[in-house]
């Protein structure tokens, strides 16, 4: 993978991470559409480069990660990863296999659209309206709710997202505590991925010769650049996704998840 493929990738990872339409979903599809060796190192640095998504939330809210007298924030973060840890690493092997599967993963796209589409009509009065307002309860059901994203394509903000509105947050906190939730699962996913499960197979496997961030100057250079393109491209996201939502709802999200979704399934299965 070159610098440029890289730098796509890393654009679409910051485009889409926060928003209901699944970046995993559309990193796959713009690998595949590239063609992209699926090999360790891209499935590494699809992982890897969320530690840019991941620094961008914490800038955006800083006020809020570096509030040291809101201990109850950390509290609820922690209790609300603990599930997506669990689940993630008991499945870990069935979600990389569906991972190659893009009939699979667009079929999901398309389900997954739909439900956004009536979204705002089922979560009509919401009352909290602040991360203040989440018991540490509601926190670990919309950590539950997030481990539906654990299937490819589901995506992880609007399985969040959908949580919170099910515990009586208004789309702008779910939306919000979606972001903040992203910090903690995401961060534990990419120390995983990178450092415990490549150099585990690496150790183990020697022979298969998977390749590891460090191993060239390339890599690191793709590795570095990512995270910042990823960095940038999230933070101008975040902001713009909290505007639409707050004025348009769930509703272009379902749209564009079914369109994306049905064209992907014409092309991957016809013409591949």
């Amino acid at each position: 993978m070159d610098l440029i493929k890289a730098i796509i990738i890393a654009i679409i990872e910051g485009l889409t991470e926060y928003l209901p339409i699944s970046s995993t979903a559309h990193m796959g599809f713009t690998a595949s559409l590239m063609g992209l060796p699926e090999d360790e190192f891209l499935k590494m640095f699809q992982v890897s480069i969320q530690f840019g998504a991941i620094l961008s939330v914490v800038v955006a809210y800083w006020k809020k990660f570096f509030d040291l007298k809101n201990l109850q924030f950390y509290f609820k973060l922690a209790f609300a990863v603990v599930p997506a840890l669990v689940l993630g690493y008991l499945f870990d092997d069935t979600i990389e296999a569906v991972l190659g599967n893009q009939i699979a993963i667009s079929s999901v796209l398309v389900l997954g659209g739909v439900v956004l589409l009536f979204a705002d009509k089922w979560f009509k009065n919401p009352k909290i309206d602040d991360e203040k307002g989440i018991t540490v309860k509601k926190a670990i059901t919309i950590g539950f709710w997030q481990c539906l994203a654990m299937m490819p394509g589901t995506s992880r903000s609007a399985a969040s997202i959908i949580g919170g509105m099910t515990q009586g947050l208004t789309r702008k906190a779910a939306a919000e505590f979606s972001f903040f939730l992203a910090v903690p699962t995401m961060l534990a996913v990419t120390v995983y991925s990178v450092f415990v499960k490549t150099w585990g197979k690496e150790t183990a496997n020697p022979q298969k010769g998977y390749e590891m961030i460090m191993s060239s100057q390339d890599h690191i250079t793709i590795f570095i650049v990512g995270n910042i393109v990823a960095f940038i491209v999230a933070l101008i996201a975040i902001k713009a996704f909290i505007g639409v939502l707050n004025k348009y709802g769930f509703k272009p999200w379902g749209w564009y998840r079914i369109f994306v979704g049905v064209a992907l399934l014409i092309y991957f299965y016809f013409f591949q």
